[in-house]
């Protein structure tokens, strides 16, 4: 076994702390766009994942028109009043191309783990996450703070959703999830962008079979991969009848009453657990590095 995975293991076990120091950082939450503005949300990989969460909270809270982007494929030429830009290295290629091309053009609004990092000077407006910065390759804590952080600017209170992720850190998971074939993840509204990010987690971290859909697309064709010894595993609340039409065709189906983002977290260690059985270690996954930077 492989147990040179200290950076991970750490980093997500602290996400209960460094989620409430996010929550109480309300004088950057001010800078955070203002209800009734159009606003486009960008990031690539897990910070995309984590844009399409915020989006799907603000619109439906009734906050304004939000759009999330991955930053290569962005269309932000649509009269935003904001853009915000979300990374945690600061040095991705594709969102320091898409910052500077806007800069000047629509309010930036930055948020950052990295403060040394050349992004801290090229947007409008600086949110930085410092305590959530991490070592580990696979991000844990930074996305889940970013997206904390973000739901404390829309008046969330997340004393719950803390509450809930350090049950998810000290929940013990069996063999049997941790040993599965394969793992597909649903979401509803919000969550659907968590389950993007929980497939992905696995992926980086154990190399594992994992997809990830709308809930309620799951019917329309994916759930034809379920089998016995397969996983799905659902982020929210279920919708009606998925749960049986899950277990008849002998997948386990997992769900909680967890806060999603909280349930992450359960994700998280998932994927750090199963790498550790597959002999793998998370802090530096294979073909992956902390950031995607691009030859000109």
């Amino acid at each position: 076994m492989n147990t040179s995975t200290e950076y991970m293991a750490t980093e997500l076990a602290s996400q209960p702390e460094t989620w409430a120091r996010a929550e109480a950082l309300r004088s950057e939450q001010e800078v955070v766009p203002s209800t009734g503005q159009k606003v486009a949300i960008i990031g690539c990989g897990t910070s995309w994942f984590m844009a399409q969460a915020y989006a799907a909270l603000r619109e439906s809270s009734g906050q304004g028109v939000t759009d999330a982007f991955a930053a290569s494929e962005a269309f932000v030429d649509r009269d935003y009043d904001a853009i915000i830009a979300l990374t945690r290295s600061g040095t991705t290629t594709e969102v320091l191309e898409l910052v500077r091309a806007n800069r000047g053009k629509t309010r930036i609004v930055g948020i950052v783990g990295d403060t040394t990092s050349p992004f801290v000077d090229e947007v409008d407006d600086l949110i930085a996450l410092p305590f959530a910065d991490e070592q580990s390759v696979v991000q844990t804590r930074f996305a889940t703070t970013a997206l904390a952080f973000l739901r404390a600017s829309l008046g969330e209170d997340l004393t719950g959703a803390i509450a809930d992720a350090a049950v998810a850190v000290a929940d013990d998971l069996d063999a049997d999830l941790i040993d599965a074939e394969q793992y597909t993840f649903l979401g509803r509204g919000w969550s659907v962008g968590l389950a993007h990010e929980a497939a992905l987690k696995m992926r980086e971290a154990s190399q594992s079979w994992t997809e990830s859909y709308a809930a309620m697309e799951y019917r329309h064709g994916p759930i034809s991969i379920a089998a016995p010894g397969r996983v799905t595993w659902m982020f929210g609340q279920p919708p009606v009848g998925i749960e049986d039409d899950v277990a008849a065709t002998g997948a386990r189906f997992v769900s909680s009453e967890l806060d999603p983002l909280a349930e992450l977290v359960r994700a998280q260690k998932l994927a750090l657990l199963r790498a550790r059985a597959k002999g793998l270690n998370p802090d530096v996954p294979r073909n992956l590095t902390r950031s995607v930077i691009l030859n000109p």
